[in-house]
């Protein structure tokens, strides 16, 4: 009996162990303090960004990278209508409006000429999302030409792209005045829970770190010139996170070598369409396809000790939002979008097994 394929599962081994047990013995007060800032200056250095802010999660992390840059309230941000809900949810918690806008058929990152149309008077940024690592098809620069013409300001919902890059050399999640990446169980690299901003404008950093720790004037003082909150990280997600930096680029590796493999073994398979990659330049989060007969291939495949996962469905159809609209490519992902697994411990052998499965389904 062969075990069974979850679709993802993070993965940790025996340096993060030690790593967590080192600090143990050192009777450290475990909040963040100088473990935090060497993994914040690990991902500044890999990014290439000037600044890092590491905060609890990936949401509060879009959050405060929104109120730093001075979103407030009653603002309109223009976000994908395909997306994890966080996107939209980080700024409905501070009274934000998402405004959901429809997105490329072949990235699905968002459409520009939708967000043009969407565009008001209201309308005080942009909230790009680099789906599953890719960048829009329209191109990055034509993101940043539209928020310079219209006095938006760019920010990036980079959860899902650690270790993807535009084709002019940045790292997604540069371009913008902010970006956002998050750290949670799934992603490339995990501490658990997590999240992190990085930002070129030292104004912004300052406010992000006054923002995660209670408006402080400064470390540890109880004087406060700012109103903030409690966002901060641990010293023993740090210990995990610098281990899983130090694997990033081996993972990346892995990631495209995972999707090229599939990529040629569902090449000719009539009934599955994988969504395309930059593979030189991006690594893939997850295996994402459009499927036929969806729930019955899911059936098939557990039958078969496979998982997979039902893609993100369009949000503004979605009970918690219910906001009119027709997003027509949101909605066909709705319907027949479906990740694979893509753990990147995933084995040649075990991808061979997954596409075996998937092609005896639509010959059958």
């Amino acid at each position: 009996m062969n075990d069974f394929i979850m679709q993802m599962r993070p993965l940790f081994g025996e340096e993060e162990k030690k790593a967590v047990c080192d600090y143990m013995d050192e009777d450290g007060f475990i909040t963040e303090f100088k473990r935090t800032e060497q993994f914040e200056q690990m991902i500044a250095e890999f990014t290439g960004a000037k600044n890092c802010i590491v905060v609890n999660n990936g949401t509060i992390s879009l959050t405060l990278a929104a109120m730093a840059v001075g979103i407030q309230a009653g603002d309109e941000v223009i976000v994908p209508n395909f997306t994890m809900i966080a996107t939209a949810n980080s700024l409905k918690m501070f009274g934000a409006v998402p405004v959901f806008v429809d997105v490329e058929p072949e990235t699905l990152c968002l459409d520009i000429e939708k967000v043009k149309s969407a565009i008001t008077s209201k309308t005080k940024a942009i909230m790009l999302v680099s789906a599953n690592g890719r960048y829009p098809e329209a191109g990055v620069s034509a993101f940043e030409a539209l928020a310079q013409e219209k006095g938006l300001i760019l920010i990036e919902d980079s959860a899902q792209s650690l270790g993807s890059f535009y084709p002019d050399g940045r790292h997604i999640g540069r371009a913008g005045l902010v970006g956002s990446f998050s750290f949670s169980a799934p992603k490339i690299i995990s501490t658990g829970q997590g999240g992190a901003i990085i930002t070129d404008d030292d104004d912004v950093a300052d406010r992000l770190r006054r923002l995660k720790d209670f408006g402080r004037s400064g470390g540890g003082n109880d004087i406060h010139d700012s109103v903030g909150y409690n966002f901060k990280f641990t010293e023993l997600q740090a210990c995990i996170g610098i281990e899983q930096m130090k694997k990033l680029p081996a993972r990346i590796e892995r990631k495209k070598q995972i999707w090229q493999r599939y990529s040629e073994r569902l090449a000719s398979v009539k009934g599955i369409q994988l969504f395309n990659h930059d593979i030189e330049r991006t690594a893939p989060w997850f295996i994402d396809s459009l499927v036929e007969d969806r729930e019955l291939l899911i059936a098939h495949l557990k039958e078969s000790g496979i998982g997979s996962r039902v893609m993100y469905p369009p949000i503004n159809k979605q009970r918690a939002y219910e906001v009119a609209g027709e997003h027509p490519v949101s909605e066909l992902v709705g319907q027949k979008g479906l990740w694979l697994p893509s753990a990147v411990q995933l084995t040649d052998g075990e991808i061979d097994r997954i596409c075996t499965a998937i092609r005896e389904f639509y010959l059958k």
